[in-house]
């Protein structure tokens, strides 16, 4: 064997490959013996039935949606393309300022905006919006925030108020109202962080229009938000081309998109200091996540929208309402007229009105709207009229809209079962008793699930008619009722910041004592108790 010399370095290398390869040789054995799981067949299968289903194993009844898209009742139902979407895009992980950005840059240009960004729903589009005018992207304002702003006031026209513009409150903005040219233009400062306007016919044919605002608006440099939650985004986008800064939408109404995601569409500056002021970032708006699940399954709703037979979709909706009518024929009194959609881009489908005369049916509206809640399937209708034993004019709307294949029938089968063999509704028990007087001032304390509320009602009686003022804590409202021996019956609808708060106050007088339970409606339920003054 010829000699060979080595030196010393290469000793020390070669002792260290030695040594490395001892150290490596159990890893090396473990990784080899580490079994990899199969990946999963990226495949959705639906396993329930109408009967048996995740909901109803924890005790909770599905819908048959014949209403439309309600958030209530969990808005639309998606797009297979989109729960495919959101199901592949819950296998990845992303860096969400990467994601947000390539999302908000593609849906942009489907929508024909600037820019966009996904939201957590219109709501939260609508507070981002807010927020982005109000305190930029400057970190210290944002962490200061709502405390200490640089601009404090949303200017909505009075017309426009609605339970929606909540969400410029949410950001503490103080709102301003304007019901005229010149009372908008004098409104407007440098405390002015933005204007809301809600879409929809009204705001097309008012004075004080979208058009109109948006030109008064660059006047005064001064961004402008319109709500088209529920709207078909067109495009062009009519409310860009009228000169909004913004647009918010619903994801989950007419796109079906996830329930809870909205869009966002204006300047690429201002939708991103929105998403700045959102999650996953630790500013205001860090409660309103996004996550890649439903940007990714907005982003699947927005190409759809633009892919989708609109058309043939409006006479599906047609075909169904027809189908339903014609298995109504032949019940004594009913009607059943197709009502086609107006030029509100909101809800645009044909509803089908029914009426019918309750005293030759045998059932009034009410009573219909409640045997269909509580059937199986269960089916949710539009409206419901009718009242015994004096109102028996009755109706109810089907909204095809949000149906599905094989609803019409499911539907027009039970309508025509209930309507055709109603059973036997007695009218409410009377009382014999001499009706009780309640005119004059009452102290009410109510008990709320979690409070006590207290208010003054003041009313007057006409033989079992009353009308009065209801003065709550914050609040004032017209009363009307009647009363049938000691029952009374006071119902309200109370102004609030662009909503309402319904009150119906049922229950027995007893010398200066009334009490018994308010109806809240939304808002659930409440005992009463009240004491004349």
């Amino acid at each position: 064997m010829p000699f060979s010399h080595t030196s010393r370095r290469d000793l020390l290398k070669q002792a260290g490959l030695i040594s490395a390869a001892v150290a490596t040789a159990p890893l090396a054995a473990e990784a080899a013996s580490i079994v990899e799981p199969q990946p999963r067949v990226r495949q959705l299968t639906a396993k329930g039935t109408s009967t048996s289903n995740l909901f109803t194993e924890i005790g909770v009844r599905p819908i048959l949606n014949a209403r439309g898209t309600y958030t209530i009742i969990s808005g639309s139902q998606s797009l297979p393309e989109v729960k495919q979407a959101m199901f592949e895009a819950s296998q990845y992980y992303v860096q969400l300022d990467e994601m947000m950005a390539a999302v908000g840059k593609e849906i942009a240009n489907l929508m024909g905006a600037p820019g966009a960004i996904v939201t957590c729903g219109c709501e939260a589009a609508i507070a981002l919006a807010t927020v982005a005018c109000m305190c930029g992207t400057d970190p210290e304002k944002s962490q200061a925030f709502p405390y200490k702003k640089s601009k404090s006031q949303v200017v909505i026209p009075g017309y426009a108020r609605n339970q929606y513009d909540f969400a410029t409150r949410m950001a503490g903005a103080e709102i301003v109202t304007a019901d005229t040219d010149d009372e908008l233009r004098a409104r407007l400062n440098e405390q002015s962080a933005m204007i809301y306007i809600i879409s929809g016919p009204r705001a097309f044919q008012e004075p004080l229009s979208i058009k109109t605002i948006c030109a008064i608006a660059k006047e005064k440099n001064v961004p402008v938000f319109v709500d088209a939650a529920a709207e078909e985004p067109l495009l062009p986008n009519i409310h860009l081309a009228a000169g909004a800064t913004f647009v918010g939408y619903s994801g989950g109404k007419c796109m079906r998109g996830p329930q809870t995601a909205g869009i966002l569409l204006g300047p690429p500056d201002l939708v991103k200091a929105a998403f700045w002021n959102a999650a996953p970032h630790h500013n205001w708006g860090r409660a309103l996540k996004v996550g890649k699940e439903e940007a990714m399954g907005m982003l699947a709703a927005v190409r759809m929208w633009y892919r989708r037979d609109h058309e043939a979709e409006q006479k599906q909706w047609l075909a169904w309402d027809n189908y339903i009518g014609n298995a109504l024929k032949g019940i004594p009194s009913l009607t059943a007229e197709v009502e086609m959609p107006t030029a509100d881009l909101s809800n645009r489908a044909p509803l089908l009105n029914i009426k019918w005369d309750a005293a030759q049916v045998g059932i009034t509206g009410t009573e219909l709207v409640k045997r269909l809640d509580e059937g199986t399937p269960r089916i949710l209708v539009m409206g419901g009229a009718g009242k015994r034993p004096d109102n028996m004019a009755s109706s109810i709307t089907i909204m095809p809209y949000m149906m599905q294949p094989g609803d019409a029938k499911i539907v027009a089968d039970t309508l025509s079962k209930l309507l055709r063999k109603p059973g036997t509704f007695a009218n409410p028990s009377t009382s014999s008793a001499p009706d009780v007087s309640i005119a004059g001032s009452w102290s009410v304390t109510i008990d709320y699930s979690v409070g006590t509320g207290h208010q003054q009602l003041t009313l007057e009686q006409n033989g079992n008619s009353i009308t009065g003022k209801q003065a709550g804590e914050i609040f004032s409202a017209d009363l009307k009722g009647h009363v049938q021996g000691d029952r009374v019956e006071l119902r309200s609808s109370m102004p609030a910041n662009g909503s309402a708060i319904n009150f119906t106050f049922s229950g027995t007088v007893a010398g200066n004592g009334y009490s018994g339970d308010v109806n809240l409606g939304e808002y659930g339920t409440a005992k009463f108790t009240a004491v004349k003054a």
